[in-house]
């Protein structure tokens, strides 16, 4: 089960997630969220190189934004087109705001540019929302999918058993402040969603 901490915005976070056995680091760099990383995301790279994926997080960007991250995977999570994507010429995840069935309509615009979908809640704004939404709409999708909204480390088994997805993606539910994540509750997270493994 591959595993996404993500709105990471210190260092030493970053560390504990990757010994925790995190997959992927998310950096936000979208300026409106809660979780943006202003000035930190060098010292954040620094750490997870070489041990985990970094993802970087943006809403409605400049190619040129993307450009200057120095991130593995770009994650957009804005009313960007397919064509955007494509152009970026980067690894590339799309998310997907998930209100019902039709939602996931999405998808077939974006095979072949994406390598990944993120489903999250449709909520208002673009993510982060803390909200879940019915993670049986991921079971049948023939696509990497990635499940977000509303984890934490007490109901990230039952999601996963529910979407059977490739990975998970928490943020809110790790934390014990916007951006400022509790160790303890990373390393119960990782642990719970492997536990989905066996």
């Amino acid at each position: 089960m591959f595993v996404k901490i993500c709105g990471v915005t210190r260092a030493l976070d970053a560390r504990a997630a990757v010994d925790a056995g995190a997959d992927a680091i998310g950096l936000n760099f979208w300026p409106r969220s809660k979780r943006f990383i202003a000035d930190g995301a060098a010292a954040v790279a620094a750490v997870v190189r070489g041990h985990a994926l970094l993802v970087g997080v943006f809403v409605n960007p400049s190619a040129a934004e993307v450009a200057a991250a120095d991130v593995d995977v770009v994650q957009l999570h804005g009313d960007e087109t397919p064509d955007f994507g494509r152009a970026l010429g980067r690894r590339l995840w799309r998310a997907v705001r998930v209100a019902g069935p039709d939602s996931l309509r999405e998808l077939e615009a974006w095979r072949g540019v994406a390598e990944a979908f993120l489903l999250d809640s449709a909520t208002p704004g673009y993510g982060g929302s803390g909200q879940a939404f019915d993670w049986t709409l991921a079971r049948s999708l023939d696509a990497r999918v990635i499940v977000a909204g509303g984890l934490t480390p007490d109901n990230v088994g039952a999601a996963l058993r529910a979407a059977r997805p490739w990975g998970c993606d928490v943020a809110g539910g790790v934390e014990r402040a916007p951006g400022i994540k509790d160790h303890e509750r990373m390393a119960r997270f990782i642990q719970a969603a492997r536990a989905e493994e066996l």
